[in-house]
């Protein structure tokens, strides 16, 4: 998994896993959701992400099964 952002656009992109992207699906006008041609999510993209999100207090946890 990758995330990242882009400043300049104030724009937050998840990479779940690798994948060819065969449809981009508008979930709202500022959320993506990129799916392979099985329907799997491939990656998320999150438009004004600094308002919607906090985006300078990143964490990620892994939890033990």
């Amino acid at each position: 998994m990758k995330v990242k952002y882009f400043a300049d656009t104030d724009t937050l992109y998840i990479e779940f896993r690798l994948g060819d992207v065969a449809e981009t699906r508008e979930l709202d006008e500022n959320t993506l959701l990129d799916v392979d041609a099985n329907g799997e999510v491939c990656a998320l993209t999150l438009e004004h992400a600094s308002k919607r999100a906090d985006i300078p207090h990143f964490s990620y946890e892994q939890i033990a099964a």
